[in-house]
């Protein structure tokens, strides 16, 4: 099946959306949660775009971006493959570590920008942390005595939606990130999951085999290369094992 067309924003801003491949952590470490922070500012610069929200989570990342003149696809693209080279050294691993592509809906109303703001500073508050752990909270406090943005975020554009006193602005940017909500945005949640049916029918597709038991036939370098595609398409470790006989250990391995 196509993949969907990615939807163009009129205003160039879009909520992106990057998983780990099988649900995995992307971060193990400080150190990792900061190599991705250097490629944000780093490709910022090379690309132009604004970064106006972040939040690191252990498996994903979520991302309100402004492109301008390189594409929201292009960017992603340089920043997670950067990245997964990086975390592939690191831990001496190989294949993909983002799940598929990256995700992301466009933002062209002014209430549902600051909605998002807000529901990604809060995301952090889903697994009991502090809001400002590993998000751009604490570059919009920064603000409130400087007059210009010191840090990776461009916090004065959306700061400006509340005073164009700077300090105000920042107060009133705390109360709003802060407040108890309803929210709903596209998130880790959304993502549908695949049923069994539907993974049968990918194994084969994929694995051109008439059983998906027949895949433990294959050599090591064709078994090994199905799998990964497999885990892209969004199958789950314990799926496979199920469904192909083949051992949890060698699919974890892929």
């Amino acid at each position: 099946m196509p993949r969907a067309k990615r939807s163009k924003s009129d205003t160039g801003l879009y909520h992106v959306l990057s998983r780990g491949v099988n649900r995995q952590d992307i971060f193990y470490d400080n150190e990792d949660r900061n190599e991705y922070l250097e490629r944000l500012s780093r490709y910022k610069e090379e690309c132009g775009y604004q970064l106006h929200a972040y939040c690191l989570m252990s498996n994903h990342v979520h991302l309100l971006i402004k492109e301008h003149g390189t594409p929201i696809s292009e960017i992603m693209k340089k920043i997670n493959s950067s990245y997964a080279y990086y975390f592939n050294w690191k831990y001496i691993r190989t294949g993909h570590l983002f799940q598929d592509r990256f995700r992301s809906e466009v933002v062209e109303d002014d209430k549902y920008l600051l909605t998002l703001v807000r529901y990604i500073h809060q995301n952090p508050m889903k697994v009991g942390q502090k809001i400002s752990e590993w998000t751009s909270y604490n570059d919009y406090l920064a603000c409130a005595s400087n007059e210009r943005d010191v840090s990776i975020t461009d916090a004065t554009f959306i700061l400006d939606y509340f005073s164009s006193d700077r300090a105000d602005a920042v107060h009133m940017f705390t109360q709003y990130v802060n407040k108890r909500n309803h929210d709903v945005c596209m998130d880790v949640e959304d993502i549908k999951r695949i049923t069994d049916d539907e993974a049968i029918v990918l194994i084969k597709k994929i694995g051109k085999v008439k059983s998906c038991e027949n895949l433990k036939k294959f050599g090591k370098e064709k078994r090994d290369g199905i799998l990964e595609k497999l885990k892209e398409e969004g199958l789950s470790i314990r799926q496979l094992q199920r469904l192909t006989g083949i051992n949890r250990g060698i699919i974890q391995g892929t």
